[in-house]
């Protein structure tokens, strides 16, 4: 039983779709994202045996949280709107609930989530910039750096310093994304100014950009404005900054990384770190681990990066739902 108690959140909801039928599974998927939809089919191929006891358990959690959900039968954009106030305050919520409700109402937006990044390239590069940095500030960060990194070169800079930049999207804007996605935005006519893009936005992209492609985008920026170029950077969070996450917090991540990711990504890092996550394992995992980096042939850096990627992306998760706190890389600022 206690190897069932590790089962990660994902595991247990791909276990709990096994358990209620492939139809009823297959209505839960309908309103999953591309990413949830990703990660809940990969998790559903790697379970092996269930036990019949961890099926039950994983139903009664379910039926726990069913019974305690409080926003049943209320208008689910204002208790959206009083959750996030309630739990961050007016200040940090605004920005979040402007992109979730915006996103969520955006048939348009919800529609490139789905499609491939070099294909999103494709439709927007002839775009004007400002319009670019408004849908690259509505995806997901390492959606928006995919696509970035396949734009004109000469066009990166200038577009990551209009998401830095980017205030709020009036009426008019949005209007005009909706052409460009022959698509029109439930309720766009009523829409207010959304907070959309700013420091923390750009910052998010270049995290999941290699330092190959993002480090002459910084230089670039660094030239043109370099009060700008350090306020991106103050907010940067970078694989070696997960040594500030506190132990429970390591705990959490570690147990959503694979082996072979955690081995790649230790690479080249620093004592300080290596020994924070190795504190946080098993001493029998922690001396595999040990043994493993130290037998390893040289990798690509490039390989090492990617990893490293992987795991910020997986940290970033964790901390949008809540489970962890990451310390911005300016301070004691917590994102």
């Amino acid at each position: 039983m206690a190897e069932e108690k590790e089962f990660s959140k994902a595991q247990r909801a791909s276990l709990l779709l096994l358990a209620v039928g492939q139809d009823r599974a297959s209505t839960v998927l309908r309103h999953m994202g591309p990413k949830e939809v990703q990660l809940v089919g990969s998790t559903m191929a790697q379970l092996g045996p269930i036990t019949s006891q961890l099926v039950d358990e994983v139903l009664e959690e379910f039926i726990i949280e069913i019974k305690n959900e409080t926003g049943l039968g209320l208008d689910s954009d204002e208790y959206i709107r009083n959750m996030l106030t309630n739990a961050l305050g007016a200040d940090k919520a605004g920005s979040i609930i402007d992109r979730i409700l915006l996103g969520a109402n955006s048939k348009g937006i919800e529609q490139l989530k789905w499609m491939d990044t070099r294909s999103i390239a494709d439709l927007i590069r002839l775009e004007h910039p400002q319009i670019i940095s408004i849908i690259l500030s509505l995806l997901d960060a390492d959606q928006s750096a995919d696509i970035l990194t396949l734009l004109p070169e000469n066009m990166r800079a200038d577009i990551l310093m209009r998401i830095a930049t980017l205030e709020g999207v009036q009426p008019a804007a949005l209007r005009e994304l909706d052409d460009i996605m022959e698509k029109q935005l439930t309720g766009s006519e009523g829409v207010k100014s959304s907070q959309l893009g700013g420091i923390d936005a750009a910052a998010n992209i270049l995290n999941f950009i290699e330092s190959a492609v993002s480090d002459p985008m910084m230089l670039d920026i660094s030239e043109q404005n370099a009060d700008l170029s350090q306020r991106i950077q103050d907010k940067m969070f970078v694989f070696g900054d997960l040594v500030k996450v506190d132990d429970r917090g390591i705990q959490t991540l570690l147990r959503e990384v694979s082996t072979d990711q955690l081995l790649l990504a230790l690479r080249g890092v620093d004592t300080l770190l290596r020994d924070k996550i190795f504190a946080n394992m098993s001493r029998r995992a922690a001396e595999m681990l040990r043994d493993d980096l130290e037998a390893a042939p040289p990798t690509r850096l490039s390989e090492v990066e990617a990893a490293q990627k992987d795991i910020l992306a997986i940290a970033k998760r964790l901390s949008d739902a809540g489970e962890i706190a990451l310390a911005g890389g300016g301070g004691d600022e917590f994102v």
